[in-house]
């Protein structure tokens, strides 16, 4: 029911065994080629129920009453909650573990091992760290989960909220104001809004932040949910890259 463990599952060669996918499911490309079955909030309960799935796997404590449902027809569901870096690292290597996959998982996992020790190796070359704040919604303002925070500093940002995205499991302990950020001035803006685009433009038109440092040097990005807001290879595949060549950049002028 999200996309994580589908990217996952196509990752280790063993896409045969997804009988259905969320609709926000976009990777890999061939993704396509699997029903629609949930979105992120919601499912449809009669299109699980006739595929019959051996277990429906989804993430996050927003999908408890999915899973509730789903259980009460009998139904075998996973739900995980990783937040962290390291949690992910163990829900891949669990999920690998549940489909006989261990010996490709631990391998795959590997790559990805060797991607994040790219990224700390690109951290110790910056002359400057970048201040940043991560936006993961506009209304009410929510800054970045902890793994996209922990991948800003892995790759040698500095999260101007980074306490909050550590220690807030919720998305209501990581409410922030526009006049926190300004306080923060950070040089570089990240956002990736669940579900919709980014509206930059608005942001640059906040009034609180018209002396920000990010908005006065254009320095807003969008960042695709897909890669940045899933808990799951993504983030590491193609996430750290696209940090380091914002942070170059940044460096570079």
């Amino acid at each position: 029911m999200t996309e994580e463990s589908v990217e996952f599952l196509h990752a280790i060669g063993r896409s045969d065994l997804i009988a259905g996918v969320s609709v926000y499911a976009k990777r890999p490309a061939e993704v396509k080629q699997h029903p629609v079955i949930s979105a992120f909030t919601h499912a449809n309960l009669k299109k699980i129920q006739k595929i019959k799935p051996d277990l429906v796997i989804g993430f996050s404590d927003i999908q408890k009453d999915i899973a509730r449902d789903l259980i009460a027809e009998g139904i075998d569901v996973y739900i995980s909650n990783q937040r962290s870096l390291e949690e992910i690292f163990r829900y891949m290597w669990t999920l690998g573990h549940m489909v006989g996959e261990g010996a490709k998982t631990e391998a795959y996992l590997k790559t990805l091992e060797e991607k994040m020790a790219m990224g700390r190796a690109f951290a110790k070359t910056l002359k400057k760290r970048p201040k940043v704040y991560l936006e993961e919604w506009d209304e009410p303002q929510i800054c970045g989960i902890r793994w996209f925070s922990e991948l800003v500093s892995l790759c040698g940002g500095v999260d101007i909220f980074e306490a909050r995205s550590l220690e807030g499991v919720k998305a209501s302990e990581r409410f922030v104001s526009n006049k926190e950020v300004a306080f923060h001035d950070p040089d570089i803006i990240l956002a990736s809004w669940c579900g919709k685009k980014v509206d930059i433009e608005s942001i640059k038109n906040r009034p609180e932040l018209i002396n920000v440092s990010a908005v006065k040097n254009n320095a807003i990005f969008e960042l695709e949910p897909e890669i940045f807001l899933q808990p799951g290879p993504a983030l590491f595949v193609d996430g750290i890259d696209r940090i380091i060549d914002l942070f170059s950049s940044f460096n570079s002028k």
